[in-house]
């Protein structure tokens, strides 16, 4: 393959996409190379079920009530400017989606319809049944392969980036990346270099994300010297559906709980409401917590969404993605109760970036779950995700467009390895994953015990010696490799943001 190309791309999710659009119909004469480890369509985005947060309706709901209920839900921790620049270019991010040919579900009225989700003050979830994002991707996908600029390369595997320091400043001049196709390291020059790798659920014990979310971005941009800010801003769904032994576990989305249906404990009781008034329709973390204390208390190993109050013709026309889930491992959400728990979410921390998604290094750009933007604080507000992905890649691109005739690529000598890399998962890396996931728990990332936090981060730190000792080199080394010092971050994080409190403050961390 071409070992070269002006705009390299990590990641083929909405983030990677939208900013490759943009850039290929601005500036038709640059060379686009988009590189995924899975195949295309293979991403976080896909798996999006709730929709994306949009102030449309101005009778009722501003741009104010969402920018509040941002930062309510961020427990103040959110940057003001980064949620108004944010909430303000929701309505045109949507347009250019809908545009390129995104479909969403409209009213009897044709208006588009809009739903209501844990933390909103006001409907204004924009949705395509229970598969938003995957009606998104889609989209953007079509829209890919009909502009002769862009490039997606599947199977690659990136494992580090390649830098240059000059005038002591560090910046990415491409990548080092596994191609799976003939199982060999190689090298790819880019002038202008974009992480949108998603996040790292697969860290933890219980997560929605899918099987390739492993903070591969994030650790490479940490190698390679990026600030990296707030990792231990790990946002905890409150309704995941409980699989014994299933990892990760199927997501119930947060609009199922907006469209009415209720969180009970095995007696059927609504508890939700001993913690906020909100009760069903409070924010996630706060959802979440109220979860986990019920299970200690009744020492079950799940809650319950309740779903058989609803009409259930509207129920399964909103939802045929659950309720088909459901129906094929046995539950009946029209006639059972469906047993939940809280699992590893959303990276709100991440790669840290400007207004405009550059990073600490020249010509590294991040944008969506592996960036941390300001936007999320501690706590991500319900269907902002796909909105601050658009925005910031939007952003992204507007800077490249002034700034790229300036960048040249750098020079250095291409090599191809020799060493073939090993294609298989052997049973070593298997059990090393499996402590890293039983290490990775709710308390630990969630609750204030220091004692606790340092016990696991020392054992992280073995977990790490003993990888780098490992002599094989497959995906599933380089995947565990990240996994665990992403980990490392978020505990350190958290470790650092608790000590910097006094004791009587330390127990209000987390709820």
């Amino acid at each position: 393959m071409k070992k070269t190309s002006d705009v390299l791309i990590i990641g083929s999710g909405i983030a990677g996409l939208s900013f490759a659009i943009k850039t290929a119909e601005r500036r038709p004469d640059l060379s686009i190379l988009i590189l995924t480890k899975s195949v295309d369509g293979e991403s976080n985005t896909a798996r999006a079920q709730g929709g994306i947060a949009v102030v449309l309706n101005k009778l009722k709901d501003s741009f104010e009530q969402h920018i509040e209920d941002t930062m309510k839900a961020g427990k103040g921790q959110s940057n003001r400017k980064v949620v108004e620049m944010v909430v303000s270019q929701a309505p045109a991010r949507l347009e250019e989606l809908m545009e390129w040919g995104a479909s969403f579900d409209k009213d009897k009225s044709g208006e588009l319809a809009l739903g209501l989700e844990g933390g909103h003050s006001q409907a204004r979830i924009v949705h395509h049944r229970d598969l938003t994002g995957l009606e998104m991707e889609k989209t953007l996908l079509k829209k890919v392969t009909v502009l002769p600029n862009i490039r997606i390369q599947d199977h690659y595997f990136v494992t580090d980036l390649l830098t240059k320091e000059e005038k002591k400043q560090i910046k990415c001049i491409g990548v080092k990346a596994i191609d799976k196709n003939i199982n060999k390291l190689i090298q790819i020059n880019g002038r202008i270099t974009f992480l949108a790798t998603g996040g790292s659920g697969m860290i933890f014990g219980n997560t929605t994300n899918p099987s390739l979310a492993t903070g591969d971005g994030l650790a490479i941009a940490n190698r390679a010297g990026a600030r990296i800010k707030d990792m231990d801003f790990i946002q905890f769904h409150p309704t995941a559906l409980y699989e014994p032994n299933r990892h990760p576990l199927f997501l119930i989305s947060e609009a199922v709980r907006g469209f009415g249906a209720y969180v009970v404990n095995k007696d059927g009781q609504r508890f939700l409401f001993k913690y906020d008034s909100r009760g069903e329709l409070a924010t996630r973390d706060i959802v979440s917590s109220a979860i986990v204390k019920e299970l200690e208390e009744s020492n079950e190993e799940s809650v319950f969404l309740d779903c058989r109050h609803l009409y259930f013709p509207d129920f399964k026309e909103h939802f045929p993605t659950i309720v088909s889930y459901c129906n094929s491992v046995g539950i009946n959400p029209e006639s059972d109760l469906i047993p939940i728990v809280p699992a590893a979410h959303y990276q709100c921390g991440g790669v840290e970036v400007d207004y405009n998604a550059r990073t600490s290094i020249k010509n590294l750009y991040a944008s969506g779950e592996c960036a941390y933007t300001g936007l999320h604080g501690a706590n991500r507000l319900a269907s902002n995700s796909l909105l601050e992905a658009l925005v910031y890649s939007h952003q992204a691109f507007e800077t490249l467009i002034k700034e790229i005739d300036e960048v040249q690529f750098a020079g250095f000598e291409f090599s191809e390895s020799k060493s073939e890399v090993t294609s298989n998962k052997n049973t070593l890396i298997k059990n090393k994953l499996n402590r890293l996931n039983k290490l990775m728990g709710y308390e630990v990332v969630q609750g204030t015990d220091l004692v606790l936090k340092e016990e696991v981060l020392k054992k992280l730190f073995q977990l790490k010696t003993e990888i780098n000792e490992v002599e094989t080199f497959s995906i599933a080394f380089y995947e565990l490799k990240n996994m665990t010092e992403v980990a490392i971050l978020i505990l350190e994080d958290s470790i650092s943001r608790i000590q910097s409190l006094p004791k009587r403050a330390r127990n209000l961390v987390g709820n």
